[in-house]
């Protein structure tokens, strides 16, 4: 949480910003991710890892490919599950849809109880926003990501 807080509104200069080539929000939710377990998974190509901009795995910075690697991963790094909006918690995600294929990742930060799109509140980059309730988004479609843990090379 408090990496989403302090990088938020800025750029952290140990990574590339992306907003230039495509968006940086799943740039900065897998920078928040690593904030908390600091497991990278290295396995060229299917992996989650960043080394430098030119370096990294297709699925630390791109939407889609964050999901798979979260959803199918069965070696190091971070894992989930897709989720319902009730199970939501800080240090999940949301991914939205404006259009053809989702397109961004924004990390929670807040989640109230029942869940509702006003009481789960997002930190993310692209649309630079912390403590931002999803109903503030005009989205066609959204998923919810449960981390489940994170799994350490052995």
């Amino acid at each position: 949480m408090n990496y989403a807080h302090k990088w938020a509104y800025k750029r952290n200069p140990d990574y590339y910003n992306y907003d230039p080539v495509g968006g940086d929000c799943t740039n900065f939710a897998s920078q928040c991710v690593f904030s908390g377990d600091a497991v990278m998974n290295y396995t060229p190509d299917f992996g989650w890892y960043y080394i430098d901009a030119n370096r990294k795995s297709p699925a630390w910075s791109g939407v889609e490919y964050f999901y798979s690697f979260i959803i199918n991963n069965k070696d190091a790094g971070p894992f989930g599950r897709e989720a319902g909006i009730d199970e939501i918690q800080p240090g999940d995600f949301v991914q939205m849809r404006f259009g053809g294929q989702f397109q961004h990742t924004p990390f929670v930060v807040a989640a109230g109880s029942p869940a509702n799109y006003d009481n789960i509140l997002v930190a993310a980059h692209t649309f630079d926003c912390d403590y931002t309730p999803l109903s503030s988004f005009d989205f066609s479609d959204i998923r919810f990501v449960k981390i489940l843990g994170v799994r350490r090379w052995s």
